[in-house]
Order: C-alpha cells, then sequence, then structure tokens
C-alpha cells in the first residue's frame, strides 16, 4: 500500500534498456521509493520445461514452443499464435515483437509528473 505522499509511476516500453535508462535518471534526479522493471507476455507462466519432444512426452505444442504453462486446452489455443507455428514476420527468433516491457516506479508525490516526463525522454509509449 501507498503512504499518502507516494504514487505509482507504471509506463510501457519497446526495450529493457528503454526502461532501464529512465529508470537510472529517475534515480539520479529524485528518490525512487521502489522499482521494478519486468517483461510481460500474453502466456502465463514463467516458463517449464517443455519435454522430450522425441518420445512425444510434451504437455501440448504451445508449451514447446512458447514455454507457458499451459493446461492442455490452453496449450492447444497456444499453438495457433503466429509465435508459436513459427510463421511471423517479428523479431528476432520470428518472435512476435512489441511493447512487452513494462517499468513500475514507486515515487513521491511531487515527482509524478518529472518520472512520466522522463519516460516519455526515453520511449515510453502510452
Amino acid at each position: 500500500m501507498l503512504a499518502n505522499n507516494e504514487t505509482a509511476v507504471i509506463v510501457y516500453f519497446n526495450s529493457p534498456d528503454q526502461a532501464e535508462q529512465a529508470l537510472a535518471k529517475m534515480k539520479s534526479e529524485f528518490n525512487v521509493i521502489e522499482a521494478k522493471v519486468d517483461r510481460f507476455d500474453g502466456y502465463p507462466g514463467d516458463g517449464v520445461d517443455p519435454g522430450n519432444p522425441i518420445t512425444g512426452d510434451i504437455p501440448s505444442l504451445g508449451a514447446l514452443t512458447l514455454g507457458g504453462d499451459f493446461s492442455r486446452d490452453a496449450g492447444i489455443l497456444a499453438a495457433a499464435s503466429t509465435s508459436a507455428s513459427g510463421l511471423s514476420a517479428g523479431g528476432p527468433g520470428n518472435m512476435v515483437t512489441g511493447t512487452d516491457i513494462i517499468l513500475t516506479a514507486i515515487v513521491p508525490q511531487e515527482n509524478n509528473q518529472r518520472a512520466k516526463d522522463i519516460a516519455n525522454e526515453f520511449g515510453a509509449l502510452r
């Protein structure tokens, strides 16, 4: 829970470098109470052991190609993703790319707008 004089700033970036640079500048200008840079996507979990594809001992194609922690039915649906099929026109490894980096920072209330301005300087997306 935030104290009365604190606010949360949540911004999204295309790369971890953008977020880390924005956070570094925030820290150089004012007190950042707490902050974290994370990657997120549309798949649950932090990745699972995909099993052994040679023996057929895999939970689903979605688990094998995406590393998601899927139930059997959700794994079947996830396997239809362009990232799982290899048919995407995305970035490295043919993964679908986009805004998948989130910077969450707890800052003093008086620095709320400055934190947002710094994030925008480094390419934060609205």
